[in-house]
């Protein structure tokens, strides 16, 4: 086990949630192999220590798209984040605009955009998916615009849902599967006082705007299988690269001749992310597919990281790796399942100080110090 404040953080969110709602953020596709390398080879990044270099002057803050952020790190999109605390979203998103990094509010998020931009002082992030229903999501990028959504992130890897066997084991998906979510819910009083009863509506926010009646969690797997579109390509981009004249980020890039196709199509950043191992299991883990992916295309565009990061180390190390910018996805749910906006707020004071050690014993000031030259030296060439 490698021991973190997620760790910790996942611990306290396994007993408070029921099994359902955790097996769905916990889980991965297939055998989960790629869910469990994502971590591990992450963690098995070996840096260089080095020693009496001044490192009394620390600065964590880094540029990106006009905006700089107190420290290189971002929170992912997750859907049903409201599901994990009462209005989830707001929550973490006043988190995150309080440590002066961006939130990024899913597609399939439990609160509508229009409820959680009002909520912070600082500009949101809003990711959306190729979907066949063209009209949603024209409507989604207007009114993203009217909230003051700054940046566009475009989900590309996810044009057929993973296989995502705990689904259907935990209650999430499958026969009885809300008989099972009723009473999973009613052995966890808690969760079902603060998030099941006082949290309501529970319904997807944005797709309930668009359609004009409820979306509810019933509708979740049904709406999102007959909505991904395995027919998407390149060109389905071009209106909404047109339409958006923010910045756009395309997403779940882990191939060097994917990431040439995002600098020729025109995005200004990719996240090289493998879904958090929740679709196409057997692929590389984010930490593997980085290295490749910053030789193709460092210096042409930002190259953001998600998956498998758990502690300011690892942000350190994805960094070191050719990354620009990193993405918490599971950590900060299990924080906020754990304990709201407080929980999420600690995590990040925990990041941020886990960088500040790890910074200090590499020798890097900066940001802009973290590079190949802090890994060992087989892992240097090897990313170079």
């Amino acid at each position: 086990m490698i021991i973190s404040a997620s760790t910790d953080y996942r611990a306290s969110a396994k007993r408070r949630l029921p099994p359902f709602l955790f097996h769905y953020i916990d889980g991965g596709a297939y055998a989960e192999r790629t869910l469990k390398r994502n971590v591990e080879d992450l963690s098995d990044i070996a840096l260089r220590q080095r020693v009496l270099n001044d490192m009394s002057e620390l600065d964590l803050r880094t540029e990106l798209f006009d905006n700089t952020l107190s420290m290189p790190v971002g929170l992912s999109p997750v859907g049903l984040t409201g599901m994990y605390a009462r209005r989830g979203e707001v929550q973490a998103a006043r988190a995150a605009s309080h440590h002066g990094i961006p939130f990024t509010l899913s597609t399939v998020s439990v609160c509508a955009i229009e409820e959680v931009a009002p909520a912070i002082d600082q500009p949101m992030w809003f990711q959306l998916y190729v979907l066949k229903d063209r009209g949603f999501m024209r409507n989604a990028l207007e009114r993203a615009k009217a909230a003051g959504v700054t940046t566009l992130v475009f989900t590309v890897d996810m044009p057929v849902p993973g296989a995502r066997y705990r689904d259907a084991h935990s209650g999430m998906s499958g026969p009885f599967a809300s008989s099972r979510r009723l009473l999973q819910a009613m052995t966890h009083p808690r969760w079902a006082l603060d998030v099941g009863l006082l949290g309501k509506p529970h319904d997807l926010g944005n797709i309930s705007a668009y359609r004009g009646n409820p979306t509810g969690l019933a509708d979740y797997m049904g709406w999102l299988g007959d909505n991904f579109d395995p027919s998407i390509s390149w060109k389905d981009l071009e209106w909404i690269r047109e339409f958006w004249d923010g910045p756009m980020l395309i997403k779940g890039i882990l191939d060097p001749d994917d990431a040439r196709d995002a600098v020729s199509f025109g995005a200004d950043g990719i996240v090289v992310s493998n879904h958090g191992g929740r679709q196409l299991d057997g692929v590389l883990s984010s930490c593997r597919a980085l290295p490749a992916v910053a030789d193709a295309v460092k210096g042409d565009i930002k190259i953001l990281v998600d998956s498998g990061i758990r502690t300011g180390l690892d942000v350190l190390r994805m960094l070191a790796l050719g990354a620009d910018c990193t993405m918490l996805g599971r950590a900060y749910i299990y924080a906020l399942a754990a304990d709201g906006e407080a929980g999420v707020s600690n995590l990040l004071t925990l990041i941020e100080k886990e960088m500040r050690v790890a910074m200090v014993l590499t020798g890097a000031r900066t940001i802009s110090d973290i590079n190949t030259d802090l890994l060992v030296r087989e892992l240097k060439q090897a990313a170079q």
